[in-house]
């Protein structure tokens, strides 16, 4: 896949080691399990709805154990929301995917998958952030205290630190909300400053309508006191938890890591059918017994599926009841797109990404896909740049002609001094709905309504990030997939909506000596607007 104008000796474009590509392992494939706890899994296949992380993983565990399974996927590209898209030989991550995880069983099957193509990437991010005079800085991320110190300076400090003793001791009051729960914590100057802007640029509302359980899930709490002393006095004796320093990605984008999935499941004899949307899922009793895709019929033993619940809910048949169809109608996403530039020159920076905390402009997040591998962007005279926007489908800025979203991100770059209009070679622009599952007022409401009438279904499981309403990192989507495919075979009993439910920080290491630091926390948007 590489070219004469990439990256072809032992060192990437950072002068770090990279190891050459090498031949694939042979597959191992096993016998079918003996006490297979659904003995009909041999005679019909397990169908998998959707091809993204979650349902990919099924496919692959089912086939090499030698079971049928048939991937019916709605697009011609496997992937999902965590595909990589090419454009006259540029490669683009849509969101941006750190390959890093707790889980050992999903680290394991991302390096049986990958092995080699597997590289160890530096991570650094920051954020773009204007002070109240209008100054720009770019603070580091996670924030150290000496870079607050001398980027934020005393005047500001002062405020954030009043501001948060006054919440440490007002009354806390109710915690509805995302806005109540994070000023609760951090004082209403911090939430302001590095929570609200970007928070509603993503979500596409106020921060006093997005719940409070979605701060508690992709946020995870600090003293801010405690961080203070340890970015400004140390950490002796203590343990400190600091964000990863590198992660692993594969070398030509996500993307690789699910076509080489897909290219495994298809050798070990399972089918992956591009282009074959579901259109109805067809129910008897409790049981699903025909799905209808891309012009064909088929009866599957066992149903894992990814697709979103409000897409599911409206195509079963005989339909669902009346208060499932109504919950499932409630179900809202937000959507995003990126636009991705082809500018001439040297990369604008030298960050994986930098958060956009300006609400001058619309867009959210700028990656820089050179650093996450030398083999995304195929001229080492280019630099390629990618700005996230968050939308509704249909609307302004959604429906906006792909060439106008070019000119403008084009006209933002300029706004925010990090490139001029001259430099731009060319653009694209993907789209993509049904990024973010959204936790408003209602959503646990109606996600319990539909879950109680799934689970009258048996042999229909749900998965992934939007199969459960869940706003889930790849791992856990894979996770999911990963029970899943258990409770089918070994007769295990995971409760799947309960992966990832206490959800932590994922990109966290403890050592017991660092370069100490205060850490905002970090929105999941912030960390994989994937991936998830």
């Amino acid at each position: 896949m590489a070219n004469e104008n990439m990256p072809t000796g032992n060192d990437d474009a950072r002068g770090r080691h990279v190891p050459a590509p090498k031949p694939k392992k042979e597959l191992v494939k096993l016998p079918p399990p003996a006490n297979l706890a659904h003995p009909e899994m041999l005679e019909k296949p397990t169908l998998v709805l959707g091809a993204g992380p979650a349902g990919l993983t099924a496919g692959y565990l089912l086939a090499k154990q030698s079971l049928p399974v048939v991937v019916l996927e709605a697009e011609d590209q496997v992937g999902g929301i965590a595909k990589t898209v090419v454009r006259d030989g540029y490669r683009f991550d849509l969101g941006g995917h750190r390959f890093f995880t707790k889980v050992r069983e999903v680290d394991e099957l991302w390096h049986e998958i990958m092995r080699e193509e597997f590289l160890l990437r530096p991570r650094m991010s920051r954020i773009y952030w204007r002070d109240g005079r209008g100054r720009t800085k770019f603070l580091d991320y996670p924030l150290r205290g000496p870079d607050v110190i001398r980027k934020l300076g005393p005047v500001d400090l002062t405020k954030a630190l009043l501001s948060y003793l006054w919440a440490t001791i007002k009354p806390k009051g109710k915690e509805e909300t995302f806005e109540q729960w994070v000023s609760n914590r951090f004082g209403r100057w911090l939430f302001n400053q590095f929570f609200k802007s970007y928070t509603e640029k993503v979500w596409g509302v106020s921060t006093s309508e997005i719940r409070s359980e979605w701060a508690a899930q992709r946020i995870k709490g600090l003293s801010f006191f405690s961080a203070a002393k340890s970015a400004f006095f140390g950490n002796k004796g203590n343990k400190v938890k600091s964000l990863i320093s590198e992660f692993h990605y594969p070398r030509y984008g996500p993307g690789q890591m699910w076509e080489t999935m897909t290219d495994d499941i298809e050798k070990l004899g399972g089918k992956v059918l591009l282009n074959h949307k579901v259109t109805k899922i067809e129910l008897k009793g409790n049981r699903v017994v025909r799905i209808h895709a891309g012009g064909e019929v088929f009866e599957p033993s066992q149903v894992i599926s990814s697709l979103p619940l409000r897409n599911l809910v409206g195509i079963v048949d005989p339909p669902a009841p009346g208060e499932v169809r109504a919950a499932a109608k409630g179900l809202r996403y937000r959507d995003f797109l990126t636009v991705a530039l082809v500018l001439d020159g040297e990369d604008l920076f030298p960050d994986n990404w930098i958060y956009i905390h300006d609400p001058h402009v619309k867009v959210g997040r700028i990656q820089n896909y050179r650093s996450w591998s030398p083999w995304m962007v195929p001229d080492p005279t280019k630099a390629c740049v990618g700005l996230e926007y968050f939308c509704f489908a249909g609307d302004e800025l959604w429906s906006m002609d792909d060439d106008d979203l070019v000119q403008m991100a084009m006209g933002e770059l300029e706004q925010l001094g990090l490139a001029t209009r001259d430099k731009l070679q060319f653009g694209f622009v993907v789209r993509v709905p049904k990024a973010y599952p959204m936790y408003d007022q209602d959503y646990a409401e109606r996600v319990a309504t539909i879950r109680a009438w799934l689970e009258g279904i048996e042999n229909l499981v749900q998965v992934g990030r939007n199969g459960l309403h869940r706003y889930n990192n790849s791992d856990h989507s894979m996770l999911t997939a990963m029970r899943a495919v258990e409770n089918l075979v070994q007769g295990t009993d995971h409760d799947i909506w309960a992966v990832n439910a206490e959800s932590v920080y994922h990109e966290e290491q403890s050592q017991d000596e660092e370069q100490p630091y205060i850490r905002a926390p970090e929105t999941e948007a912030m960390k994989e607007p994937l991936a998830s």
